[in-house]
């Protein structure tokens, strides 16, 4: 009989012949599916014969090798890292036989029938993993008698088998679960066996929950942290909105940007190349984030510092903002900051000039350009979304505009106010969009790339609030 080595190495030399040559290439659609379902059984197999070597070794097996244990094995044997070598050893320890110092024999695994669904193939490391941790949670909890059930009920499940004690019709084989599935199902068995699991889960994520926001480093602060489940489900309802804003049903018309004729077809609002939008997923996070803690601190319910609601002050040099030039500073930041980062503040909030003689306060301005609430809804239904072409963040999310500054004599009106979402308003003046009003309608003219001729488009609205073709009066005798 050969050897597990000899059986092993031939088992890796029919794999090596198979993915020689473009064998795989030339597989129909129906082959290539038989051939990633082979795949994961080879790939669960392996994963149980690993498991069960690291299993049925003893303590001192990698100390033996020169390693400092079984991680450090694993990684050099294996070729796996740290992370994945600690996984397969967590996983060992739910399947694996203690030997009885009594009577020398092999006593059964804490999770006996989900080893064997191991062994034969029906879960990997990752679905054996999802299957018995949210159980094993509340291992103080839940006697042997309870694990037992919750292990035949996995393994059924994971093999696609009728559960134990399910009456009715015979269902036959089902497909068998993903390690997603068996994650589901083993948290709805977790909660039957362990009710009272819930609070000590929650005091223990209480103790937890933690944001630290670090050092500054290459212009960005690293943030750290860990969110209770209610605020990351809540966060991600905000995320959602903000950045996928057309979830909530059949998408309207928004705003598109046409020539000045009668042409339906517009080029200029396709974008093959996907570059209209360039931010990455967690870009896109942070100016959801943004975006939120703007609202957040202009609502009624915030709580007040110094008698008003939290403000983000920027400190600029009069003169620096009036050329457009220099640096701008943020109470208890670490650097300065670009001046187009006080020009995007005074153009959401209000301008308050503080006149200093040798460091004596001699004088106290302020300029209210905050548009009010009619004023914004106002903006918010002609407009419908971020003005920049493939943009659709809510209007209701944006921030409103001053297509001409207030500085520069802009009025706070609705015939000068435009919405922008965060990040598209932060960028503006670097962006290579422009803006501008006609008759108090806006128009917008693009960078090269978006737009060869450079001109001035102006946004067709939706169908609800298109203009309506004039109807001749017909007189009738």
């Amino acid at each position: 009989m050969n050897s597990p080595a000899d059986a092993l190495a031939q088992v890796a030399a029919d794999l090596r012949d198979l993915l020689s040559g473009d064998t795989l290439a030339g597989l129909s659609e129906a082959e290539r599916a038989e051939a990633l379902s082979g795949f994961g059984e080879i790939s669960r197999l392996a994963d149980a014969g690993i498991v069960e070597t690291v299993a049925t070794a003893d303590t001192e097996f990698g100390h033996r090798f020169g390693c400092r244990g079984m991680n450090e094995m694993l990684r050099r044997a294996a070729l796996v890292d740290a992370s994945a070598a600690a996984r397969i050893i967590r996983a060992a320890e739910a399947v694996q036989r203690e030997t009885s110092l009594v009577s020398g024999e092999r006593m059964p695994a804490r999770w006996p029938a989900m080893r064997e669904a191991l062994l034969d193939g029906a879960v990997g490391v990752a679905g054996l993993l999802a299957a018995v941790a949210p159980v094993e949670r509340g291992r103080d909890r839940v006697t042997v008698e309870q694990r037992m059930w919750a292990d035949a009920n996995l393994a059924a499940f994971a093999r696609g088998d009728e559960l134990p004690g399910e009456e009715g019709e015979d269902r036959g084989q089902a497909p068998r679960a993903s390690a997603e599935d068996l994650k589901q199902f083993a948290v709805a068995l977790a909660v039957a066996l362990d009710p009272d699991g819930a609070e000590p889960a929650d005091r223990q994520a209480q103790a937890r929950r933690s944001i630290t926001i670090g050092r500054l480093r290459d212009g960005v602060h690293p943030v750290r942290g860990n969110l209770t489940p209610e605020v990351a489900a809540q966060w991600q309802l905000i995320e959602d909105a903000y950045n996928n804003p057309k979830v909530g049903g059949a998408p309207d018309a928004g705003v598109r940007f046409t020539l000045d004729t009668d042409d339906d077809d517009d080029p200029f609002n396709t974008d093959p190349r996907n570059v209209i939008d360039p931010r990455t997923a967690a870009q896109k996070r942070h100016d959801a984030l943004a975006a939120a803690l703007g609202i957040a601190a202009r609502h009624s319910e915030m709580p007040s510092l110094g008698g008003a609601a939290p403000t983000l002050v920027v400190h600029v040099d009069a003169a620096d903002f009036a050329a457009g030039t220099g640096w701008a500073t943020l109470p208890g930041a670490q650097s300065a900051v670009p001046l187009h980062v006080a020009t995007h503040t005074a153009c959401t909030g209000a301008v308050q000039r503080v006149l200093f003689d040798e460091g004596r306060i001699v004088g106290i301005t302020t300029t209210d350009r905050v548009f009010t609430v009619h004023q914004r809804r106002a903006i918010v239904a002609r407009d419908q979304e971020c003005l920049i072409p493939g943009c659709h963040v809510p209007a209701t999310w944006c921030e409103i505009h001053h297509v001409t500054e207030h500085a520069r004599g802009g009025p706070t009106h609705t015939d000068n106010g435009v919405p922008l979402c965060w990040w598209h308003h932060r960028s503006l003046g670097q962006s290579g969009w422009e803006i501008r009003m006609d008759a108090g309608l806006p128009q917008i003219r693009g960078p090269v790339w978006w737009d060869a001729e450079q001109r001035w488009r102006t946004p067709r609205l939706s169908a609800a609030h298109a203009p309506r073709p004039k109807r001749k009066a017909v007189l009738r005798e």
